[in-house]
């Protein structure tokens, strides 16, 4: 009776995409949507107009406004930034239907998975994954934001966070200037907030699909390997893992619908940040406070790259690996029927699954070195010049 009661206890908790999915929502409620709050259009009107609007507006007017290199070079990566993330903000918040849509058919897997194997696994790989993407997008942005915060208040000088232009003399007064100061960090807080539900929702999605995919291989594998299977209940078994497939490849259609334009974005705002900001870094940067800063928003635009194209060739992989799994299955002894449903089965999943970016860049591994390579080729452009 002990060891029942310590089995019980030990028994892997329900798996729970929702839970994951949480943190999302809560910058979505931040930013005054998908919440209940008695001002919620008020305040997404203001963020709208002075943030997703305006705020890249004077950061590019300010940019062509500078003379010297070393200004544009400071100025540009955060205005290509704050420019692609309205764009990528817009491209999400015009797909919040497909981005429910596809999370109500990971909730309906979750209840797929009824093994204790496959509990385990999703709670203590996918679900740990997903949850450190999140948190690693949240720090990353905010060491981001000090560090910018930090080279105003002790890098001397009397400077905007940010090259901009304003419709009246920043420098006439103290107030002028400080009032303009708080408004570009104001203003550069809310786009991380909306840089956190751009940028953390493809890889973290992708990584929630991916141990999904593993989930069903797992369960493939299982069908007619129990100790008095029945043809009956290895049909049925079979066929609920079709059904699970086909809601895979309706999550793989709906993400290739929401990330078309906003990935593509992505890629071009990460070439130009990244070698932009290494020639900042070593042509032109004044101070530590400087050097610091743009250190860490390059790590930052590499951390905002890579895990989707991670996961998003992790999902291939898993893809691929359902053809074995169904294989794997105990077949042997089936009536022709079966094994005809069975050999249909495993020519669906021959077909190479890849999520493209404008339906041109696959999101994979491939696309993050290419990227790599194009920010170097500027570098290396850059040395030659120098």
């Amino acid at each position: 009776m002990t060891k029942f009661f310590y089995k019980m206890e030990t028994k892997p908790p329900v798996i729970r995409s929702g839970n994951i999915y949480r943190v999302y929502w809560f910058y979505w409620r931040l930013l005054g949507l998908e919440t209940d709050f008695p001002l919620r259009h008020v305040l997404d009107i203001l963020i709208t107009f002075f943030v997703t609007i305006w705020y890249p507006i004077h950061l590019i007017v300010g940019v062509f406004s500078e003379r010297t290199l070393g200004d544009i070079c400071k100025g540009l990566p955060i205005t290509a930034a704050c420019f692609f993330c309205s764009f990528k903000f817009i491209c999400f918040r015009l797909k919040l239907k497909e981005i429910k849509a596809i999370e109500i058919l990971l909730k309906e897997l979750d209840q797929r998975a009824v093994s204790d194997d496959e509990r385990e696994y999703f709670n203590k790989n996918t679900q740990k994954e997903a949850n450190f993407i999140w948190a690693s997008f949240l720090v990353a942005y905010n060491l981001s934001n000090i560090s910018a915060i930090a080279s105003v208040l002790f890098g001397g000088g009397h400077q905007l966070l940010y090259p901009g232009w304003f419709p009246y003399d920043v420098q006439a007064t103290e107030l002028r200037f400080w009032l303009s100061v708080a408004y570009q960090i104001a203003g550069v807080s809310l786009a991380i907030i909306q840089n956190l539900v751009n940028d953390s929702y493809p890889p973290m999605t992708f990584c929630v699909v991916a141990g999904h995919v593993r989930l069903l291989a797992m369960r493939l594998r299982r069908i007619g390997h129990d100790e008095k299977p029945t043809k009956v209940a290895v049909a049925r078994k079979l066929f609920e893992s079709i059904e699970d497939h086909r809601k895979l490849m309706k999550i793989i259609d709906l993400l290739r619908s929401t990330m078309n334009i906003s990935q593509l974005g992505q890629f071009m705002a990460s070439g130009i940040n990244i070698s932009i900001t290494l020639v900042y870094i070593l042509f032109f940067a004044e101070n530590l406070f400087s050097v610091t800063y743009y250190a860490v928003y390059f790590i930052s635009m590499a951390l905002e790259l890579f895990p989707c194209c991670y996961y998003g060739t992790l999902i291939s992989v898993e893809m691929n690996s359902l053809t074995y799994a169904i294989y794997s299955s105990n077949w042997l002894g089936m009536d022709s029927k079966y094994c005809r449903t069975l050999l249909m089965f495993m020519q669906l999943t021959l077909t190479q699954v890849q999520i493209k970016a404008g339906g041109v860049i696959a999101i994979g591994m491939n696309a993050f070195f290419a990227t790599v390579r194009l920010a170097y080729s500027f570098f290396t452009l850059a040395m030659s010049l120098r």
